[in-house]
């Protein structure tokens, strides 16, 4: 079982160091620390065990951290800053672990990103030596690169030309549409083995700032405190540690607190239920700022079980959403984040929330909601039913439960956009204004099954002579899909209007990244990944598909 949750002290691949608020991540792999057999972690590259650290120190440093203004990405070893991800490990690891990989490192990419931009917390990257693919990924996330101007240190994107896969995923992307490099220079970028250093790499936009051996050391520091001088996060403000989950992890269920994951592998099927808060929010926001605050402990429970589900569960194909408790304190505690947003543990929660709900767009399986009497689906958990591919409504009561109902808080319309930019609302009713108005008209009421339909803010009602059956064909039908056909179904019905660089990623992934890594080109016997280290040269199929 692959286990994404870990502290600092079972690090084994990163180290965090604290100067005032200039925070360090140093990468230093430990090459004998693999997640699997089989390979080692040469020259700083990584496998999804080095990246769910980077992701646990992210989260800490922003929640535990709020002194910190800007964190610096550097390597603790000599004359490398990282090589990417381990050849051997992409050259062994099977298809849906390799998708999976490129999934969650770019999640982690663009969560430093969101830390740049809505923390605060500004990302510097100090390269070192070598950064080549995953690791010039790792490097573009950050809000300024330095390099050091040594003759031998430089950057690169050589997957094309040595591993037949795509460059970087998230990395090409990231290339034109963030560090806004010319086509052609990046052609070439990405088809030269040994890369770019040294004043081109500034002047093609590689990099920010090319700085001598002599005077590296200072100016890092120098330019570090002059990024987190620009940060509004307070200095004297008492962060807290995340503290470990609680968590039990059974053959058919998975339990937290505040979540019940439920597993039918007969039926190729997850049943996950959200609980809602047993009380309201504290009085003051000094009281919230522990692990068991509602909104942190959901967010956290969900995030869990979603990157559980995924790299532990490839063929429960269906999520079906449901909720239970009462939908006025889940309002209670939207009324709350939304009264104290200006507060930076208040802004953090939200951004997780948001950055979880983004988890759950990108990922390829069937979302199902059903919203049965009983049910909390409101405000904050009413982005599951938005975000859901389908979902149902009860008409009626049921088993002494009042009406199922759907309700809308003010979070709703803008705290949670997806990775196009848009609300799920927005992306809903694309090209439809009037329907989120008539949705926002009707903030804190309790929808029922027959409004909630002619809102358009679920797929079906039923009532309870049709419920039973209906939901059962819809999902027995969809388990009866191609997994592949819908996986590329869902991810292009899911976003709507505009294209930005995170869906530009995440669609690259989701298609082309998708299809290169099943090509022989890339993993057949005689292919780029296979031949790499051996000597000899790859075999391509020379046909254009």
């Amino acid at each position: 079982m692959i286990d994404f949750q870990t502290e600092p002290s079972r690090y084994r691949h990163w180290r965090l160091e604290f100067d005032g608020p200039v925070a360090s991540l140093v990468m230093d792999v430990n090459p004998e620390a693999t997640l699997f057999e089989g390979y080692e972690l040469k020259l700083n590259s990584y496998d999804l065990g080095v990246d769910i650290e980077l992701y646990d120190a992210i989260q800490r440093l922003r929640f535990e951290h709020p002194e910190v203004g800007a964190v610096v990405l550097k390597s603790g070893k000599e004359n490398v800053f990282c090589a990417g991800a381990n050849i051997r490990m992409l050259g062994k690891a099977s298809h849906a672990h390799k998708v999976n990989f490129c999934k969650f490192t770019n999640e982690t990419r663009c969560s430093i990103e969101d830390a740049t931009e809505h923390s605060r917390q500004y990302y510097l990257a100090a390269v070192n030596g070598t950064a080549a693919g995953g690791g010039y990924e790792l490097a573009v996330s950050a809000d300024w690169i330095m390099l050091v101007d040594d003759r031998r240190s430089g950057v690169a994107l050589p997957e094309t030309p040595l591993l037949a896969v795509l460059p970087g995923t998230g990395g090409l992307t990231r290339v034109t549409d963030k560090r806004r490099v010319r086509r052609d220079r990046a052609d070439v970028f990405c088809s030269t083995e040994e890369g770019v250093r040294g004043k081109r790499a500034v002047e093609w936009r590689l990099v920010d700032e090319v700085v001598p051996p002599s005077a590296w050391a200072e100016r890092v520091r120098a330019r570090a405190l002059e990024f987190a001088a620009k940060t509004d996060r307070p200095a004297e403000a008492r962060g807290f540690a995340l503290a470990p989950l609680t968590r039990e992890i059974r053959a058919e269920a998975i339990t937290y607190p505040h979540l019940r994951v439920v597993l039918d592998r007969a039926g190729g099927k997850v049943e996950l239920t959200v609980l809602a808060p047993e009380a309201g929010p504290p009085a003051a926001v000094a009281a919230a700022q522990d692990n068991a605050f509602w909104p942190l402990a959901l967010a956290r429970e969900l995030d869990d079980a979603i990157l559980h589900l995924r790299a532990n569960e490839p063929t429960l194909g269906s999520w079906i959403f449901r909720s239970e408790g009462d939908a006025a304190l889940v309002l209670a505690h939207d009324a709350f984040l939304e009264a104290h947003k200006a507060h930076w543990f208040i802004r953090e929660v939200r951004l997780y929330l948001k950055r979880v709900l983004k988890r759950l767009d990108v990922t390829s399986r069937s979302l199902v909601a059903l919203i049965e009497p009983g049910s909390c689906f409101a405000g904050t958990l009413a982005e599951l039913v938005f975000a859901a591919d389908r979902s149902a409504i009860f008409q009626g009561t049921r088993n002494g439960n009042a009406a199922a109902a759907l309700r809308l808080s003010a979070l709703n319309f803008g705290a949670y956009p997806m990775g196009n930019g848009l609300t799920r609302l927005q992306a809903r009713f694309h090209g439809e204004p009037e329907s989120i108005e008539r949705a926002r008209a009707r903030v804190g009421a309790a929808i029922e099954a027959e409004e909630a339909d002619a809102l358009g803010l679920v797929t079906y009602a039923y009532d309870e002579t049709d419920w039973d059956d209906e939901i059962r064909i819809m999902l027995e039908e969809r388990a009866s899909f191609s997994p592949d056909a819908l996986t590329g179904m869902e991810a292009n019905l899911r976003f709507v209007g505009p294209e930005t660089m995170e869906t530009r990623i995440f669609g690259r992934l989701t298609a082309w990244q998708n299809w290169i890594f099943q090509r022989p080109n890339a993993v057949g016997a005689e292919g780029a990944l296979k031949q790499y280290g051996t000597g000899l040269k790859p075999v391509y199929d020379r046909n254009r598909v």
